[in-house]
């Protein structure tokens, strides 16, 4: 479905900028460059926006706000940078990890001062990879509060939301970007002018071929993004000769309760959780990152393991409300160790002991894994017990962008007309599975939305007759 066709003879629509996908990339995006004075239309395959933005927590790292100021949090855009090749060992895109850096706080204290967006820091516990609190979220801490939050935001600048509008086919004119053709769900299409185009529609996550073909590793394992993460943006950049990196780099998850589909914040293990397969052993280093944990975990028999925690950690997953959704639907079991191994199947004998030796790590011994326990309290005797298996989130990679936003070619010059935000352009995790840092997806969703927006606003403007 995804095409480069030759412009129409007459176009249905015309507007400035016209944008693919209405997940917190584009919304923003469209929020921008309304700001500036463009003719904006957002297309939303779905019967509302959503996207991955509304799956996700909604967790997004910015550094040197005001709202880490008020806290006593000292961080500045290099340090993120820092962060993220750190956490990519030195392989992310090191312009776009630059870029995004330096605009994302500048980005979320636009959208609090401009648009009203409400948003809190948190401060409870460190996510893998980042050295100082900066995850924002807005009160309800959920991607789909978030989402609602800039679909009001929207509606109140005025910007046209355009849903059930599939995006097929881009249109060039002498070299340039010129419109989009959207299908409607009864397969009417309707042609759409444009003198600039954002990519904002994720990734490849939803497209089993692609999926296969640049990440076999997880190939078979379940699909927690969006369905409609089908790649036009990496097909339409491959026909166009756009510069594509990274295809290889995703996100995964090692705790997704299974069967129940409820994400399990990854908070649990950061403050003293373990996890064990379901012979009662631990298998790795909990504290690396939940993203490369996914492939650790589906390695295990079954392809499951077992997080385990106590009544402590517990009341802090109570704070997410993904893990009281778990709690209602019956996924986490509650107990001490014979009736855990009794209601889960462990060997009892097996539990005990990893929790005997996980106590003697809080206490000074090392762990063969490498994991630092004395960061937190040893867990204590009322434990709790959630089964969870690995997953695909969504891609990394995807059409390389300069500081502005805009899409390059081959040879390093742009493609005119065209930018791209979010999944659709690559990502700062390099190419492994391992280099996502925890707000990776958020980040240059918000970033590049934020600095995409107002460059084809000014493109738009450029070009108006």
């Amino acid at each position: 479905m995804a095409k480069i066709s030759p412009t129409p003879d007459i176009w249905d629509i015309e507007v400035d900028v016209a944008i693919v996908g209405g997940g917190a990339c584009g919304l923003i995006a469209g929020l921008r460059a309304a700001e500036a004075g463009a003719d904006v239309l957002v297309l939303e395959r779905d019967a509302t926006s959503s996207g991955s933005t509304a799956l996700s927590s909604g967790f997004i790292p910015a550094a040197g706000t005001k709202y880490q100021r008020e806290i006593g949090v000292h961080d500045t855009p290099d340090l993120l940078a820092r962060d993220i090749q750190g956490k990519a060992k030195g392989d992310a895109h090191p312009g776009i990890t630059r870029t995004v850096s330096s605009a994302i706080g500048p980005a979320v204290e636009w959208l609090s001062d401009t648009h009203g967006l409400e948003w809190i820091v948190l401060d409870d516990f460190l996510y893998p990879g980042h050295s100082v609190h900066r995850m924002h979220a807005v009160p309800e801490r959920t991607g789909a509060a978030l989402v609602a939050r800039l679909l009001s935001a929207v509606e109140g600048a005025g910007v046209t939301v355009a849903n059930q509008a599939h995006a097929t086919a881009l249109h060039l004119h002498d070299g340039r970007i010129a419109g989009v053709t959207i299908m409607r769900p009864d397969g009417q299409t309707e042609s759409i002018g444009c003198r600039a185009l954002i990519l904002s529609c994720n990734g490849y996550g939803g497209n089993p071929d692609l999926v296969a073909r640049h990440i076999p590793e997880i190939a078979g394992a379940p699909y927690f993004g969006h369905t409609g993460n089908t790649g036009e943006a990496v097909l339409w950049g491959e026909a166009l000769g756009a510069q594509i990196q990274h295809l290889s780099g995703y996100q995964g998850h090692g705790s997704l309760a299974d069967p129940h589909g409820i994400l399990i914040t990854w908070a649990l293990n950061m403050e003293g959780g373990i996890q064990v397969n379901t012979e009662g052993r631990r298998f790795s280093n909990e504290h690396e990152g939940y993203s490369e944990q996914a492939v650790k975990v589906l390695a295990q028999p079954g392809g499951v393991a077992w997080n385990i925690y106590d009544r402590r950690l517990h009341e802090l997953g109570l704070g997410f409300p993904d893990y009281r959704s778990a709690v209602e639907n019956g996924a986490i079991h509650h107990g001490d160790v014979n009736a855990l191994a009794a209601r889960t199947g462990i060997s009892e004998e097996a539990l005990s002991e990893t929790l005997t030796q996980t106590r003697a790590c809080a206490n000074g011994a090392q762990d063969p894994f490498g994991r630092d326990f004395a960061k937190a309290p040893a867990l204590g005797d009322d434990l709790y017990a959630v089964r969870v298996t690995g997953a695909l989130f969504h891609t990394q990679g995807g059409l390389v962008v300069d500081e502005n936003a805009q899409v390059l070619n081959a040879d390093g010059g742009v493609i005119p007309g065209l930018f791209a935000g979010g999944g659709a352009a690559c990502g700062v995790s390099g190419p492994r599975v391992e280099g996502y840092l925890s707000g990776n997806g958020l980040l240059t969703a918000v970033a590049l939305g934020f600095l995409a927006g107002a460059s084809a606003a000014r493109l738009a403007k450029t070009r108006r007759v």
